[in-house]
């Protein structure tokens, strides 16, 4: 049985060893303020239960949580409690502790980043500095209505010298200002409240005690939230990192196949935008394997082996498995790959690229291949079965002899969310043609160019972005570099001039 803390928010703050324990649960009992991308760790093996409480709605009571944790852990399962922050921070991972305990079960403590630090971090507030507070002091501004009388003395976290973070504190902030004021704190001490620290939703609002509380409502803030007391909230106007860059906060739609949307996920997340995965196309077998298994009996025949997908590698090697064989047979073929995220997939396997051309296109990659091949070579081409016809072509009209492989095929997956996750994002992004087909087969052909109005389209390059005008969208991005990295690139470009 594992207490694990999931952090504050941003997936990129869990740790290792929580981590590691999620990918090999059987049951998983986790909190509302868990991100998505970290519960997605579990297996799809592993029970899923949602135990969350928010302020008034409470999924089950506490000592449901506590039974079902019993309950698993006694039947030999391996059970992750995974709690927002840090599980002994407020988290009444002590309580739960307690009732493993007094149950004879056995457990382990994960620790997590409170978001008593991390929020405050994130808008560019450091808790101690030697200019302004030597010490910092965490507590609830939600306590237990159960209890006889309040334990907070206020005339102690009146201390101008030190800062006060205080967590779960929107709902009662004008009471606690009025207590620090009138135990001794300058009613223009600054404060700073930190909602939904660490995510792209993350917002700020500055003020002062006499003010703060008002600030807060003009803003309409809610919880999770964490309230900042001291001359180290001053310092978030000079501080402050992770709210500046032109991307953070947009809301962006992925559409390429959801086994290959994690990485472009995480980087904007770095970036402070908040992704949005709805796969518009899907990654599956092609209708006949034949074709791709004759060939590779005759690897050795080819002079050349075009790769113009990183899903072409990873089928390409799933196949050679299947035959038992591995890198070894490509014998002296040489190997042409696409762009470079192609070229990386291609080394993990142990094979270095003899061809990368420097435009991540068909044309280029053929232009490229016949300077270095000469008339009468055998050519593999391993790719899409629905893939454009430019690259088999020029290669066949200058004499090479050209055997095209349907290694896989895209298939548009079922999604009854798909208009809706559409709707919530400010950015759609085309990784390639088949997105965009997959798009308007999701929408209908009626709806796709009325549900991208209003929003920036971006696309991964001219062929692209040629496919999402003639579906009717406006194209406002396009990559100069083929890749996702070059998306997000030309994306922060484009908002940052619109700034």
């Amino acid at each position: 049985m594992h207490l694990v803390g999931a952090g504050p928010g941003d997936p990129g703050l869990l740790t290792l060893r929580a981590a590691e324990l999620l990918r090999v649960a059987d049951v998983l009992l986790y909190d509302a303020l868990v991100a998505d991308a970290i519960v997605a760790l579990a297996p799809a093996s592993c029970e899923r239960i949602f135990v969350g409480k928010r302020r008034g709605a409470h999924a089950m009571p506490q000592g449901e949580i506590a039974r079902l944790m019993i309950q698993n852990a006694r039947a030999g399962k391996r059970v992750v409690r995974l709690k927002g922050g840090d599980p002994f921070v407020f988290g009444r991972g002590g309580e739960e502790a307690q009732a493993l305990h007094e149950a004879g079960v056995a457990f382990d403590v994960v620790p997590g980043i409170s978001s008593a630090v991390a929020a405050p971090a994130y808008a560019g507030i450091p808790v101690t500095h030697r200019e302004h507070a030597a010490s910092f002091t965490v507590v609830t501004g939600h306590e237990d209505p159960t209890k006889p009388a309040p334990a907070l003395d206020w005339a102690k976290l009146a201390d101008p010298q030190r800062t006060l973070v205080l967590l779960m504190a929107t709902a009662t902030l004008s009471e606690i200002a009025e207590q620090l004021i009138a135990h001794g704190l300058d009613a223009a001490t600054p404060v700073a409240v930190v909602q939904d620290g660490t995510r792209p939703s993350q917002r700020s609002v500055s003020g002062t005690l006499a003010t703060i509380a008002a600030e807060v409502a003009r803003a309409n803030v809610g919880s999770p939230a964490v309230v900042v007391v001291g001359g180290v909230a001053r310092l978030r106007d000079t501080l402050r990192w992770f709210d500046t860059g032109a991307l953070f906060g947009k809301r962006v739609l992925i559409t390429r196949a959801g086994h290959q949307s994690d990485a472009f996920a995480r980087a904007l997340l770095e970036r402070g935008a908040q992704p949005i995965s709805a796969p518009a196309i899907a990654i599956e077998p092609p209708d006949d394997p034949s074709a791709a298994q004759a060939a590779l009996a005759e690897l050795a025949s080819f002079a050349w082996i075009v790769f113009t997908s990183q899903n072409g590698v990873a089928a390409f090697f799933a196949a050679l498995a299947e035959r038992g064989a591995d890198a070894r047979a490509l014998g002296s073929a040489k190997v042409a790959a696409i762009g470079e995220p192609t070229a990386e997939r291609l080394e993990r396997h142990g094979i270095r690229a003899d061809l990368v051309p420097d435009a991540y296109v068909s044309e280029a990659i053929a232009d490229a291949v016949l300077a270095r091949s000469r008339a009468g070579d055998r050519v593999l081409l391993y790719r899409a079965s629905e893939a454009r016809d430019a690259l088999p072509n020029a290669l066949a009209a200058a004499g090479r002899r050209v055997t095209v492989v349907a290694a896989y095929k895209t298939v548009v997956p079922p999604d009854r969310d798909f208009a809706k996750k559409v709707a919530r994002a400010d950015v759609l992004t085309f990784t390639s043609a088949s997105t965009v087909r997959g798009f308007v087969t999701l929408l209908g052909a009626n709806d796709a160019a009325g549900a991208a109005r209003g929003k920036c389209v971006a696309c991964i390059g001219p062929i692209t972005a040629e496919a999402a005008s003639l579906a009717g969208l406006r194209v406002d991005v396009v990559a100069s570099v083929y890749t996702t990295s070059g998306i997000l690139d030309a994306l922060e470009a484009h908002f940052a001039r619109s700034r």
